[in-house]
């Protein structure tokens, strides 16, 4: 029997509900940049920070795409921090008939107005679960889990203070750079069996979930009709990605996974989930990066690991949408909704007096 998860009652208009606390962690990327918005944009999380790591393209070029995301965003007061260049054992994989050369193809990027915090990425992770209450903080990876797995083994104890990781990557029925396996999963598999084999609490937002949300032309018509600079960014990115998952993959509109992730956390009743083991496969010839999810028999009562199964297409990119309505202008002087600095942010920037600083010169 499926175990799905229970409506979340929270609203979007009411201010007294506690908001949730992520670290999005992520290589832009067309639909992490989607994803980074949505986080933004959304009046349920608080977005704590922003890490980067190498995959759909290197690190110097995803972490230039995450820092011109963040400025026609207007985020402020949220860290950004550049974070693993290659993954732990294998050689560097990237995506560019996905994503293009720049990893973020299609629309003219503006440069950024962020300061880079100085910090490695692994480090402002750790940095900032310690800095909360433990069962606060949620990560949320949407690219190789190398940042992930190297901060849960130089600062074991985060592992226990983690409310949940809850990543977009791998797929329990479906892959896309093998037969098998998804890219997330497959350019650092070491780094995956060592995120999914901690303790903590993992949702695998797959394959099976992310290809249910599709960039419709009905949805890009919405997303177009809010007119502004932002959704217009959007718009652009979609009709890139368009194009490449046509060619790619056969796929007659793109499916948008990375923002799955994040909108599970903000409401999980949008994302249908099962209990079930999942682990990595590293050995195998032709299944190496596989997420090996056991359906065999009901979960054990220990298993930490679900799978996302069934998502509301219509929701979700309702979730999307207000996002981008919430953000508007940025620099018109409206706020967007819910975007004041939570308390205990503080000592996540504490570093960025040292603003401009560059990805080469990242430790």
């Amino acid at each position: 029997m499926e175990n799905i998860v229970d409506p979340n009652t929270q609203s979007l208009i009411r201010p007294s509900v506690e908001r949730k606390k992520i670290i999005l962690d992520c290589d832009p990327g067309h639909d992490d940049a989607v994803a980074l918005l949505l986080a933004h944009g959304n009046p349920d999380i608080d977005l704590l920070a922003v890490t980067t790591v190498v995959g759909n393209q290197t690190l110097e070029k995803v972490t230039r795409n995450a820092l011109a995301v963040g400025t026609i965003a207007g985020i402020t007061g949220v860290p950004f921090a550049a974070g693993c260049g290659r993954p732990l054992v294998r050689s560097i994989e990237t995506a560019p008939d996905i994503h293009g050369e720049s990893g973020m193809d299609g629309p003219a990027l503006p440069e950024s107005t962020i300061g880079l915090d100085p910090r490695h990425a692994v480090d402002l992770i750790i940095d900032t679960v310690m800095a909360h209450e433990s069962g606060t903080v949620t990560l949320v990876p949407t690219a190789g889990l190398t940042n992930i797995a190297l901060a849960a083994r130089k600062e074991p104890r985060i592992v226990e203070r983690v409310k949940e990781v809850v990543l977009m990557g791998g797929g329990y029925h479906v892959g896309n750079w093998s037969a098998v396996a998804e890219f997330n999963i497959i350019i650092d598999p070491e780094a995956a069996h060592i995120v999914f084999n901690e303790k903590w609490p993992v949702v695998m937002v797959g394959l099976d979930l992310t290809h249910q949300a599709l960039a419709t032309p009905d949805v890009v018509e919405k997303i177009a009709a809010i007119g502004t600079k932002p959704a217009k960014f959007v718009t652009e990115l979609m009709d890139f990605f368009a194009h490449t998952y046509k060619d790619a993959q056969g796929f007659d509109f793109p499916p948008v996974h990375d923002p799955c992730a994040v909108a599970y956390v903000i409401d999980p009743s949008i994302v249908s989930t099962r209990q079930v083991p999942v682990n990595i496969e590293l050995q195998g010839t032709l299944t190496l990066g596989m997420t090996v999810a056991d359906f065999r028999a009901p979960a054990p009562a220990d298993c930490h690991t679900s799978v996302a199964v069934d998502l509301d297409h219509e929701r979700f990119w309702n979730l999307v949408t207000d996002a981008l309505e919430r953000i508007g202008e940025p620099g018109s002087g409206e706020p967007v909704s819910g975007d004041s600095n939570s308390e205990g942010r503080a000592a996540d920037v504490e570093h960025q007096d040292s603003a401009h600083v560059t990805v080469g010169g990242v430790k």
